[in-house]
This record gives C-alpha cells, structure tokens and sequence, in this order.
C-alpha cells in the first residue's frame, strides 16, 4: 500500500519521537506535527491497521518492523536533503520545510542515485 505524504509525516514523526523520549503518545504526535488529536487518532487508526504502527495498552505508540524501516527511509531523506540544502546556504527552516515536501516527491530509485552520486563526487 502506497502512503500519502501526511502518513509518511506520521510515521517520521513517531520515530522521531521515539529515538528522542523512548516513548510516544498520540498527544506527542499532535504537538510535533501542528495538528489536533482527533487527526492523530485517524492516522494511527490507519497505520495500524496497514501494519505500520501499534498503539499499545498504555496509549503510547511503536512502529512495527515494518514501519520502522519505512520511517528510517524517509528520516533519511529528510536529513539528506536538508544538510544539503543548508550547506547550498538555504536559511534552516527553508531546508527543513522544502526537504519534508522533496522526501516524499522523490523516488527510492533517485534518491540512492543521487545520494551516491553526492557520495562519490
């Protein structure tokens, strides 16, 4: 199943959370990302019913194996193109806005080409 750019942004973000506090709660999401709860609730509801994510018995929310190496994918694209785009001299919030619209614009097939490409140059 193909996930739109705001599920991505979801799952992103619960990594984020997770690598930063151990633990997530929907609550966290909604903060993190500018939205209301009730936002939070419908995506977590499809994400774990895609098999992306769990909301646990205490409330808070894991990626499964799965969706934690989706969101490590679109982590790193996210980190890539916005050291990038502030080595290229982009203000910092520039980068980090155009780099969360381009992670998702961009096929895996590109992304591994340029990224060796930068790598190799």
């Amino acid at each position: 199943m193909s996930l739109t750019s705001s599920m991505e942004d979801y799952l992103e973000a619960v990594l984020i959370m997770q690598q930063r506090h151990g633990y997530v709660r929907c609550v966290d999401v909604a903060k993190q990302l500018g939205v209301k709860k009730p936002s939070v609730s419908r995506a977590v509801k499809e994400l774990s019913k895609s098999g992306y994510l769990v909301k646990n018995a205490d409330g808070t929310l894991s990626l499964t194996e799965t969706g934690l190496q989706l969101a490590e994918q679109i982590f790193e694209k996210h980190r890539f193109f916005t050291e990038r785009l502030i080595a290229a001299g982009v203000a910092p919030k520039i980068a980090e806005q155009d780099a969360c619209n381009i992670e998702h614009a961009i096929s895996a097939e590109s992304f591994q080409k340029l990224k060796k490409a930068l790598d190799d140059g």
